[in-house]
């Protein structure tokens, strides 16, 4: 018997499926989808919930986010760790990484221990915390970005990675690497086999030691075009093997980080099926201009614009996957069909969660439910709703 708690009958929406959007009924039990039907009633008397004239999606997933609704993540207790998975719910976000900024050793391992508990702890009332997102150790000095150059790992080697992962539970995802960092290359593998997806950035390397990384196992590029050396025409370095390569680019499509005829050049040479939103957000997402942290930083945010207090240097942003859609529709001029692929099927298919990210039979019931101007109404969690306007 289903449970009603996690069960119902979604009727009268537009829902985007694997092969598009299409008018169907969505039958959820237990947290699960289904059922698809189109033309047969509610058979089995489930709660029923109306969605006439809005569109389902599926839930959106950002696996790279430094916090929100004033928490900082490499700060955040168990409790603010769910604070601010309780207002990425409010913008659509069913899932999400927290990202632990380069910090000490001892503050890293705390924060692995937060977010497990977090994790093993089961539902709650906002977007689940899928996993843990490693900005660092092993980056570059001189494209840190936000980062505490004195925290920064010199020469990389996986026993650091084994101490963050077994404290975590097994929960570390994903992590990002200097492709120059000696050892970096070899210890990709390494990481793999912990369960670790690797990404390239925060980096000034070259074409070659980029697309040796490549070849060692790197599946995506961080913040593709921030923090990291640009393309030149004789030394295309990790920009030109992201757009060259297979890799997942990541992109932060508010405007400030990429030009909209940035984001539009990675679709098109990419695909729809390669660029992942992400939003790269700070404790100030959500809140008004003013002072705020970033790991160990003090960070200033004027109209909306983070940046490190002492140098001006942008960190991070106070984007939310909710205005990234309605971003990039606009900037692609393209419909909501294929802009939801960057913060939903991408995503969760590059840190391996074959059970999120679409709209089938089987696959875990994380939906976001919008109207006609992209505003988030709802948002389902497991068949569970952790937000409603």
């Amino acid at each position: 018997m289903a449970s009603s708690e996690n069960s119902f009958y979604l009727k009268g929406a537009t829902v985007l499926l694997p092969e598009g959007m299409t008018r169907t009924d969505v039958v959820v039990k237990d947290g699960k989808i289904a059922g698809l039907p189109r033309d047969t009633a509610n058979i089995e008397g489930l709660p029923e919930l109306d969605a006439t004239g809005m569109t389902v999606l599926p839930g959106f997933i950002d696996i790279h986010t430094h916090g929100a609704a004033n928490v900082d993540v490499n700060a955040a207790d168990e409790e603010g760790l769910r604070t601010i998975g309780r207002f990425f719910a409010s913008q659509g976000v069913t899932g999400w990484l927290c990202s632990v900024l380069t910090d000490t050793p001892e503050q890293t391992l705390w924060c692995m221990e937060q977010a497990r508990k977090v994790i093993e702890g089961g539902p709650y009332d906002g977007a689940a915390l899928l996993g843990i997102h490693l900005e660092g150790p092993c980056l570059s000095s001189e494209y840190k970005g936000a980062m505490p150059e004195h925290l920064l790992m010199h020469e990389a080697t996986s026993e650091l990675f084994g101490r963050y992962q077994e404290a975590s539970g097994g929960n570390v995802r994903y992590t990002t690497l200097a492709p120059e960092v000696p050892g970096v290359e070899k210890i990709i593998p390494e990481l793999n086999a912990m369960g670790i997806v690797c990404a390239i950035g925060h980096s000034g390397a070259g074409y070659d030691e980029s697309m040796a990384c490549v070849a060692a196992g790197a599946a995506s590029a961080t913040h593709l075009g921030n923090a990291m050396r640009l393309f030149h025409q004789h030394n295309p370095a990790i920009w030109g093997v992201a757009l060259e390569s297979d890799l997942y680019v990541e992109a932060i499509c508010d405007g400030r980080h990429l030009h909209p005829g940035s984001v539009r050049l990675y679709l098109k040479d990419k695909g729809w099926d390669r660029v992942v939103a992400i939003t790269d957000s700070i404790m100030a997402a959500g809140l008004p201009d003013g002072n705020y942290k970033l790991g160990v930083s003090d960070v200033v945010v004027e109209d909306g614009d983070a940046k490190l207090a002492d140098t001006g240097v942008r960190a991070g942003s106070t984007l939310t996957l909710a205005q990234a859609l309605r971003n990039i529709v606009k900037f692609a001029d393209t419909d909501v069909a294929h802009a939801a692929h960057l913060m939903t099927a991408n995503p969760a298919r590059l840190i391996g969660l074959p059970t999120k990210g679409n709209i089938a039979r089987g696959c875990d019931a994380d939906l976001t439910i919008v109207d006609a101007d992209l505003e988030v109404v709802r948002t389902i969690v497991g068949g569970r709703t952790v937000y409603t306007r």
